[in-house]
């Protein structure tokens, strides 16, 4: 895993080019130029203990609970800021993504605080509403609480992949939020498009994968949870395949849209870019194979707070630069040097 000396960034670097979309510093070669490669490799190249972590469960005011897992540096001097952090699908501070982030932030004496979206902490949730893409009710509460236990601090919010999407979709729609500064990394701006481009050829093993652990933990949650809002048994819902039909039968349903494209149609932030007020750097790959071109903003949907690099390569959440090294990751750096900038 990333440790501190291996936390390298140019702070002189040139700034962030917001109010367009510019081609991403990330570059690498040989095997690690291949989409599956930058997805997969990560999880297997952490190799110290993760950075510890304090736990804090908070009540919602429908009654039921989100976990936080805080890292707060341990040096005597105040942290310099504090980042909030959003996982992906099935996310949890387990995530090698989180993981990593959270050890550089460290190195930084930088705050951290991941908030598990419900039912990913390990525990079911107690209501039947659970999480999804554009799932904004739950950070709408938890970050008020951030902001007044430290009002020194500055807050920047951090997410990954659906946390991503769902982290724009809170931007563009709640610019009151005590947010400073936001960045989303391999986000799935356009769902359906996600849903459509991961349920072909080898993209189909992350769907299963991701597909396995939904499937499990919402047969768990049906064993101590009402769930008769679902029409579906817990045999069709052991033998659902694809997204398409979890969201058409699961999400949709327990979330109050008409069905999976409903869904898509009303949570996809790519739409709502424009729309955001504070500075934001989102980060893609064109070879993400979780979904396609189609997630690519035009230009007209980048406003003058937004900057979007794009590399040609990195995968989902990936961006490898080497196997070997003190710097094996460009994602962390990266995010890094904008965070300095905001702060400076």
């Amino acid at each position: 895993m990333m440790s501190p000396q291996n936390t390298t960034f140019d702070v002189n670097a040139p700034q962030t080019q917001f109010g367009k979309l510019s081609k991403a510093s990330f570059a690498t070669s040989g095997i690690l130029a291949h989409s599956h490669v930058q997805t997969i490799f990560p999880k297997f190249l952490l190799r110290t203990p993760p950075p510890r972590s304090v736990n804090e469960r908070v009540r919602t005011p429908d009654g039921d609970f989100v976990d936080l897992a805080w890292f707060m540096p341990s040096t005597h001097n105040p942290p310099r800021a504090l980042v909030v952090l959003f996982h992906g699908l099935e996310g949890s501070v387990n995530s090698h993504y989180i993981r990593y982030m959270a050890s550089a932030l460290e190195a930084e004496n930088i705050g951290a605080v991941l908030m598990h979206f419900r039912g990913c902490s390990g525990e079911p949730n107690l209501t039947q509403r659970a999480y999804h893409s554009g799932a904004t009710f739950d950070p709408l509460h938890v970050v008020p609480i951030l902001a007044k236990r430290y009002p020194s601090l500055p807050l920047i919010a951090l997410g990954f992949s659906l946390g991503g999407n769902m982290l724009m979709k809170l931007m563009a729609e709640h610019p009151e939020l005590p947010i400073k500064a936001s960045v989303c990394i391999s986000a799935p701006l356009n769902l359906s498009a996600s849903s459509s481009a991961i349920d072909v050829g080898f993209s189909r093993v992350y769907q299963w994968y991701l597909m396995k652990s939904m499937k499990a933990n919402l047969l768990k949650k049906m064993d101590s949870v009402d769930m008769s809002a679902l029409s579906v048994s817990k045999d069709e819902i052991a033998g659902m395949r694809s997204f398409a039909q979890f969201d058409d039968s699961v999400t949709a349903v327990l979330h109050g849209f008409d069905n999976a494209q409903d869904y898509y149609n009303k949570c996809s932030a790519l739409n709502d870019l424009p729309r955001i007020t504070k500075p934001t750097l989102i980060l893609h790959a064109k070879d993400d194979p979780f979904m396609d071109e189609r997630v690519i903003p035009s230009a007209d949907l980048i406003n003058q707070n937004v900057a979007y690099e794009l590399s040609d390569v990195g995968g989902h959440v990936g961006f490898i630069q080497s196997l070997t090294g003190q710097s094996k990751f460009w994602l962390p750096n990266r995010i890094l040097a904008f965070i300095h900038e905001i702060l400076a």
